[in-house]
């Protein structure tokens, strides 16, 4: 891999990860349609290094929402060490709760995880996914503006989303759109469903990258490509940062319309390049 090539798949995965449109969609055309990346262990430890890079990126931008509930953590430890404490529960540590209740739909998709990684490299699959992502990116503009936050939300609504983020393991389907119109959908008031969406992102991410250390342990890495890494790592996280702030002001005034069109138009773009291919290959494998 080139640093090019690193600078290129780190722009796309700091911008798709947090833009509604889908990032591990967007890296799987870049690989398999435009032929930019890495084979093998390399693919695999880049990759896990561009979610750590978009994973700095939330804690610089929700600092202050990770910091309060660090500290609200380690009082619930002193409150049921002394005996607990009286009184009502604050904003930080229910939202503690509302994140743990909205990550455990993700173990439902353990069992099935090879199946879904299979699905990368399928480009029909992505097209299809980004045409349903661009769908209910449509669908979600078109909802009342909900008031539900961390302090009345139900954890039936954050089960909803947690699912929807879920379903987003599925190359194509947005992260960030399926969580944030999922919240949308539940009447969660909008910028309080960017702001769950993206520190739900916390332990996904942590929980992904840790489930293919054993794999990138077992292959080796190259340490040769330590600057291609770094410049993949800094690019996500940088670009990343920024995209997170776009999301931000794009959901106070509620319009996601934008990356509505632009997922459909990718996802039918992707669908053509892939049949070209296909019919290449084809003729390829009849004119030999």
């Amino acid at each position: 891999m080139s640093l090019l090539n690193a600078l290129i798949l780190g722009i796309i995965q700091g911008v798709a990860e947090f833009l509604p449109i889908s990032s591990s969609g967007h890296l799987s055309i870049a690989q398999n349609l435009l032929g930019l990346g890495v084979e093998g262990a390399d693919d695999i430890f880049f990759d896990v290094l561009l979610h750590l890079g978009t994973l700095a990126a939330v804690f610089i931008a929700y600092w202050g929402d990770i910091k309060e509930m660090a500290l609200e953590f380690f009082q619930m430890i002193r409150d049921t060490i002394g005996g607990g404490r009286e009184g009502r529960v604050s904003p930080a540590r229910r939202m503690i709760l509302l994140i743990v209740m909205g990550t455990l739909p993700l173990f439902l998709v353990l069992p099935v995880k090879r199946f879904v990684e299979g699905l990368y490299s399928n480009t029909f699959f992505v097209g299809g996914a980004l045409l349903v992502t661009g769908l209910m990116l449509y669908f979600c503009d078109r909802l009342q503006r909900g008031r539900k936050t961390e302090r009345n939300a139900a954890l039936a609504d954050v089960l909803v989303v947690g699912v929807g983020q879920a379903i987003a393991t599925c190359p194509g389907i947005s992260r960030s759109g399926m969580t944030i119109c999922a919240g949308c959908f539940c009447g969660f008031e909008r910028k309080f469903a960017v702001r769950f969406a993206f520190l739900l992102s916390i332990p996904a991410v942590l929980g992904a990258n840790i489930l293919q250390i054993k794999d990138v342990a077992e292959a080796g890495v190259d340490v040769k490509l330590l600057p291609v890494y770094i410049v993949g790592v800094v690019v996500a996280g940088v670009s990343g940062y920024f995209s997170i702030r776009l999301v931000r002001m794009v959901a106070d005034k509620g319009r996601f319309g934008a990356f509505a069109y632009y997922c459909c138009a990718a996802g039918s773009v992707t669908v053509i390049l892939s049949l070209l291919k296909f019919f290449n290959l084809l003729w390829f494998k009849a004119a030999a």
